[in-house]
């Protein structure tokens, strides 16, 4: 446990959760990932240090055996797909989308087969059959085409709607996506992780997502993830699972 008096909040919800005899299911999602860097080696460390598993959304198209020999040695960590190239092909007066129907859907739907196939392979032991939409967007009339490829399930932002596949979404996002980017301020984040806990509290059993992007982590996101990690690794009241238990 941190020294922080801002995370004072989620302290006493999660003291709460304790008294009840209760504990929140949580996991974890980086997205963007294609080769070893800096970065990516300081998120695996903070895995190893507080013993959080990780889902590493990999983007199949760029990435190759460099990241895979990378992660060989880490069995904390699962890969997942990450659409093909994370490219936008959304007009430019839209919201950002690779998965939609701007394109045929058969090449739309070509690429994640051929996206399934490459990290699958690439990950024989550590891969999840999860597809995780660029930008946290799909179209729907893509999901019922999933399946025969492999695919057991998609994660998205939010919380989990009826759908022709599993949905295991992320709920926090501890990145600022407009204006002056990095992470949100500490008190912001965990206002949403109250939020989410006391939704949780009442029955509704979704396991709670965070969501990061260890490339454009700047010092405040870094530290959001090491106090977020210190906080709840080991709590009586939470389980950091691998995403992997949750796809079926």
């Amino acid at each position: 446990m941190s020294d922080k008096a801002e995370w004072q909040p989620l302290r006493d919800e999660l003291r709460r959760w304790s008294d009840a005899g209760r504990k929140a299911k949580f996991w974890f999602r980086d997205d963007d990932a294609i080769e070893p860097t800096p970065a990516l080696d300081r998120l695996l460390s903070l895995s190893d240090r507080f013993d959080v598993p990780m889902a590493l959304a990999i983007i199949p198209g760029p990435t190759g055996e460099a990241l895979a020999e990378r992660l060989a040695r880490e069995d904390r960590i699962t890969a997942t797909v990450h659409g093909w190239t994370h490219r936008n092909y959304a007009p430019d007066d839209t919201k950002k989308q690779e998965l939609g129907l701007h394109r045929p859907q058969a090449v739309v739907l070509d690429e994640l087969h051929r996206g399934f196939d490459k990290l699958k392979a690439l990950y024989p032991s550590q891969f999840v059959p999860l597809l995780v939409p660029p930008w946290n967007r799909i179209d729907d009339a893509l999901l019922p085409h999933l399946a025969p490829f492999g695919y057991r399930a998609v994660s998205v932002f939010g919380l989990a709607r009826q759908a022709p596949i599993g949905l295991i979404n992320t709920h926090i996002d501890i990145m600022r996506w407009h204006g002056a980017r990095g992470g949100l301020p500490h008190d912001e984040v965990i206002g949403r992780l109250v939020e989410e806990l006391q939704n949780r509290f009442d029955g509704n059993d979704e396991p709670i997502g965070v969501m990061t992007h260890h490339l454009v982590h700047d010092d405040l996101a870094w530290s959001l993830v090491e106090t977020l990690f210190e906080e709840t690794a080991g709590h009586a009241a939470i389980e950091w699972r691998p995403v992997g238990e949750f796809v079926h």
